[in-house]
């Protein structure tokens, strides 16, 4: 949003000051659909993905994609 001018910024500003934003509780949120995935895998290969992950700045979930898709065109 570096386009915006003084004014508009303010107009944003006093929008999200006086109105709470609706947040959805019962959906879990990305970290927690994260360490759902991890908690089924076991402790060697849990480490590993989210080694991977921190390393290349990507969630755990794409490195298990790329994994999968590497293995899928090996069969190929």
């Amino acid at each position: 949003m570096t386009d915006m001018t003084d004014e508009e910024y303010d107009e944003l500003d006093e929008r999200w000051t006086k109105t709470t934003p609706k947040v959805n509780f019962s959906k879990p949120g990305i970290f927690a659909r994260q360490r759902a995935l991890l908690e089924v895998l076991d402790k060697v290969t849990a480490n590993y993905i989210i080694t991977r992950a921190q390393a290349t700045s990507q969630t755990p979930a794409q490195i298990i994609s790329k994994i999968i898709h590497k293995e899928i065109a090996a069969e190929i």
